[in-house]
């Protein structure tokens, strides 16, 4: 049993498979622990503390490690392993000795000078709230420590295909903040949840650990500390590491813009982020990871015919399964804030402006999907600087139009109400944060466009545009159909049933979603959509294995990977 969920996956769309289910089960898992949130603590002061802790800590994470394994260490670990095993587990060695040293020193000078740094990322908090953030935000350096660790060995169960190990991670990562929870949180208060943060860190890496060292992987022995390998692998990052910076600081200016808004818009703002990216996560990242080390190996192998089938079938897919999804998030978006966040202190208000958050982040879920595929397509080539050029790019939209729409245009010409009133909050005070998910779909949508232009310009691909052009069109069509319909069926069941209570909320959501989901399924169905077969191939319990040369790089990994 446990051989078999130690095995590699060699086929994209079984990892993906593998990844989406487990990413499904953290996202859910997720959604119960703000659940947990919103009824301890509601949209308060607390749950804005606890999100604004979060800051510095992700920042040593992201930059130092976060883009170093996803970006650097697997394609160079993977070139060594295709060709000498032995000295890729000394690159790995040498990664994960001076990763621990440079985290250990980084999160110790960060640890003295934290009460310098929070007053910077929450300049609206009171001085009782930012001496509160201070002590969390003290306690979560531990979580970027243990997560530096496990993703090392995330990028080693990642070039093995070791999937299945390697996506439980995340599940364990959210037990543990549960567990803070719903039991530290007796005894230590709202400071109980940094402590459920580092222990869900710990059992990220823990499980991930003995698979790791399954595969060959072993810390004693190591010939030299600083492996020639760690000068590739850093000159890789680097780029990638400005780029995540950028994207820290993004996250830093909209923490600081929250903190000086009402009471509860930091709280809003992330917790409505965390549900539209349930389909961000269990489709578009998990189809990126596994399709990732295909790519790596076409374009090794010079074989671009390969690795242009892979970028346009996997783009296709995950437009034609995320799309339809976006358009369902919109609509049903007060439905879905209020099954999962509406009990205990969550008020009505709160779902209110929850939702309204979530219907401005749905406008661009589709393009922070299909992002992360194409900047895969340029890491395997070893190109990370374009994916970071257009992320910074696409933070520093985001950051001018935040400003812009708090303080700028809403409050001098009105569009604000108007906005509010679409969205149907505009009798409340609040409403100003809804600038901020405004401001992020539409950042993301502009980098999405740059690095598909950067990358058909780059290559000439231009074979493929046709192809996803028209793939492109179709799923629009089908999306907007269903979702018209079900918005009907929505709005018809309101009509004849009271919709009050929670049951009822919830049977109303679910018969619309299935309608507008069969009616989709049908129109691709009907009009046979390339998509819609390729995927019911997927889901007809075949899923058979992608054969690769016997002399291919990813051939010697799977002979490696079974050690027993």
């Amino acid at each position: 049993m446990i051989k078999n969920l130690n095995k590699s996956t060699n086929s994209v769309p079984v990892a993906a498979l593998i990844l989406g289910g487990s990413v499904l089960v953290s996202r859910l898992l997720g959604l119960v622990r703000d659940r947990i949130l919103a009824g301890l603590f509601g949209a308060g002061i607390e749950l804005d503390v606890y999100f604004a802790a979060f800051r510095v800590p992700d920042l040593v994470y992201n930059i130092i490690i976060g883009g170093a394994v996803s970006s650097a260490f697997i394609p160079v670990f993977i070139s060594y392993l295709s060709k000498n095993k032995n000295e890729a587990w000394e690159v790995a060695r040498s990664f994960f000795y001076m990763a621990t040293v440079g985290l250990l020193v980084v999160c110790a000078l960060l640890y003295v000078l934290m009460p310098f740094l929070i007053p910077l990322v929450v300049p609206g908090f009171d001085d009782e709230s930012k001496s509160i953030a201070v002590t969390m935000s003290r306690i979560m350096l531990l979580s970027p420590l243990f997560l530096g660790l496990s993703a090392i060995f995330s990028g080693i169960l990642h070039s093995f295909r070791k999937f299945f190990i390697y996506s439980l991670a995340p599940i364990f990562y959210n037990v543990g903040i549960i567990i803070g929870a719903l039991w530290f949180t007796d005894f230590a208060g709202v400071k109980g949840l940094a402590w459920g943060v580092a222990l869900g860190a710990v059992l990220h890496m823990v499980v991930q650990a003995p698979s790791s060292f399954s595969a060959g992987f072993r810390l004693p022995g190591l010939k030299n500390i600083y492996h020639p390998a760690i000068k590739r692998i850093l000159r890789l990052m680097g780029p990638r590491a400005l780029g995540l910076a950028a994207y820290q600081i993004n996250l830093w200016v909209i923490t600081i813009i929250a903190s000086t808004l009402a009471v509860g818009s930091l709280a809003i703002f992330t917790l409505a982020n965390n549900i539209q990216y349930l389909p961000i996560g269990i489709i578009g990242t998990s189809f990126a990871t596994a399709v990732f080390p295909n790519l790596s190996q076409s374009f090794s192998r010079k074989d671009e015919k390969s690795y242009l089938m892979e970028i346009s079938r996997t783009l296709r897919s995950v437009f034609f399964l995320v799309f339809p999804l976006s358009v369902m998030f919109f609509i049903f978006r007060a439905q879905i804030v209020r099954i999962i966040l509406g009990t205990g202190q969550f008020s009505w208000e709160d779902t209110r402006l929850t939702a309204a958050a979530l219907g401005a982040f749905s406008l661009g879920i589709s393009a922070y999907a299909l992002a992360p595929i194409i900047s895969k397509a340029f890491y395997a080539r070893e190109n990370t600087k374009t994916p970071v050029l257009a992320n910074t790019a696409g933070i520093v939209i985001n950051i001018i139009l935040s400003v812009l729409l708090i303080f700028f245009i809403f409050p001098a010409d009105g569009t604000l109400n108007m906005i509010g009133s679409f969205l149907k909050i505009d009798d409340l005070p609040e409403i100003a944060v809804i600038g901020l998910p405004i401001a992020f779909s539409i950042s993301g949508i502009f980098s999405l466009i740059f690095l598909l232009v950067a990358f058909f310009r780059e290559d000439r691909n231009f074979s493929i545009v046709r192809d996803l052009k028209e793939a492109f069109t179709r799923t629009l069509f089908a999306g907007f159909i269903s979702g018209g319909i079900g918005w009907m069926v929505l709005k018809l069941f309101g009509i004849f049933n009271p919709i009050n209570t929670f049951i009822m909320i919830f049977i109303q959501t679910a018969v619309s979603a299935v309608v507008a989901i069969a009616v989709y399924v049908f129109i691709a169905y009907f009009f046979k959509y390339d998509e819609f077969s390729l995927l019911r191939s997927f889901m007809n319990a075949k899923f058979k294995r992608s054969k690769l040369p016997q002399s291919g790089p990813l051939d010697q990994m799977n002979d490696l990977s079974h050690p027993e």
